[in-house]
């Protein structure tokens, strides 16, 4: 992500949206297609209210971005909070939907690619391109030091209607982070310098590993960005087509794709789904061989102090490469009665200043600006292999995200856990996944 980004605290990015995925939440005092407030240039003074998905984990490193912009801002009070979740998207946006279906509307909110649609679509957001206008000068030069197809995806998914509501913002694609030691330890190869693997070579190195060592090689949990796409994609399959408007998850290839996870498990390769699993324990503890991770893969190294262990690598493919990507963006409610003040923030957050101070905390995304991710910066202190979470873009999907997003990512997520629990052959599990998804769209 998202995504997410990440992104993203762990962007498991599980079922989300649940409190808008029925229709529009109706907020007091206003519709939802109106809202109060002034547009571009009648903003209704100097505070901000910013509500993001920020547990312990990531708290110091958003509180030092809030204070940066704090000094280059005195005028503009920032009141930030972080809302603790599961570690997932989804619970965020319910928390977000909640407190607006309550009455408490923020002016500006982070949201990862899995809701940006949807938010658009409720008319929840103000149309951003009266300030984009304004600034031109500005958003050129930020649109000139992003991967094109990030900007290109930002206006494509992220708008229903021609009209533009969120800047692209920060971004995760997924690689795997190995143990250096536990690969060394059986005699297996990671591939170097950006080298392409296969599924074969995981699944060779894999049975290795648990030979020599007694390590799991990989956790295949069913999280839709982290566990299910990643593979998908490596197989030439995904969820969705490319416009999100119909599913194709019961193709030969996504079949293959899940019988390849459930079969990490059936060999004990894998451990067994269900319960509690720390992933990044087991990786300081040497139990666990990879990671399937994004740029947050560092904090929660950081938290286990193994961030030296970890070398990032591609995601091994069977057909082509492949990784889903999420990036954030940052709109403007439509009822803000501040919007000339979050425009400011929006602006300082793509700024160069802002993102490097960001990266430069270890944050747990991919800075958008390519000068930023190949600045110290961002590398210092990360493991070797990080350059390769930004040019992983070149081959990324976009994470499929239809506008009934929690409930399809519900039915992805529990139908992948029954198939990796042998609950479900894998092609009948698909196929009655394709099915629920079919009425969802």
């Amino acid at each position: 992500m998202a995504a997410s980004p990440s992104m993203p605290s762990s962007f498991s990015r599980r079922s989300l949206l649940g409190a808008l995925g029925a229709g529009a939440i109706a907020l007091p005092g206003a519709s939802l297609l109106s809202g109060c407030g002034g547009g571009a240039g009648g903003g209704g003074g100097n505070e901000i209210n910013f509500l993001y998905m920020g547990d312990a984990s990531g708290q110091k490193q958003w509180n030092a971005l809030f204070e940066e912009f704090r000094k280059t801002n005195p005028d503009i009070t920032l009141k930030a909070q972080g809302l603790a979740t599961n570690s997932n998207w989804a619970d965020f946006f319910n928390q977000v939907t909640s407190r607006m279906a309550g009455g408490q509307v923020p002016d500006m909110i982070q949201i990862a690619t899995e809701g940006m649609r949807l938010f658009a679509s409720k008319g929840l957001l103000e149309p951003l391109d009266s300030y984009i206008e304004k600034d031109k000068a500005l958003i050129d030069e930020y649109y000139a030091d992003c991967d094109p197809k990030l900007v290109e995806w930002n206006a494509k998914y992220g708008s229903p209607d021609g009209k533009t509501y969120y800047l692209p913002g920060e971004f995760n694609t997924m690689c795997m982070w190995a143990h250096q030691e536990l690969y060394q330890q059986a005699g297996v190869e990671l591939p170097a310098d950006g080298a392409d693997w296969t599924w074969d070579d995981f699944l060779a190195g894999a049975k290795l590993i648990k030979e020599k060592t007694g390590a799991y090689a990989y956790n295949a949990a069913p999280e839709y960005f982290v566990g299910v796409m990643p593979w998908l994609l490596t197989n030439g399959a995904s969820t969705f087509d490319a416009d999100w408007a119909q599913p194709t998850v019961n193709t030969p290839e996504a079949i293959e794709a899940a019988t390849y996870c459930r079969q990490l498990v059936a060999d004990g390769l894998s451990p067994e789904p269900g319960g509690t699993f720390d992933e990044a324990t087991a990786f300081a503890q040497g139990k666990l061989a990879t990671l399937g991770r994004g740029r947050w893969g560092i904090v929660d190294l950081q938290g286990v102090d193994a961030v030296d262990k970890a070398v990032i690598v591609k995601w091994p493919k069977k057909a082509t490469e492949g990784t889903p990507v999420g990036w954030n963006g940052y709109p403007i409610m439509k009822q803000s009665k501040n919007k000339d003040a979050a425009w400011t923030f929006a602006k300082f957050l793509i700024s160069k200043e802002g993102s490097s101070f960001f990266a430069k905390q270890g944050g747990t995304i991919v800075p958008a600006r390519k000068s930023v991710a190949d600045s110290d910066s961002f590398l210092d202190g990360a493991p070797e292999g990080t350059p390769l979470m930004y040019e992983a873009l070149s081959y990324a999907t976009p994470i499929p995200s239809p506008d009934r997003g929690a409930e399809i990512q519900k039915e992805i997520e529990g139908a992948w856990q029954q198939i990796m629990a042998g609950n479900a052959e894998p092609e009948a599990g698909l196929n009655a996944l394709q099915d629920k998804l079919a009425g969802l769209v």
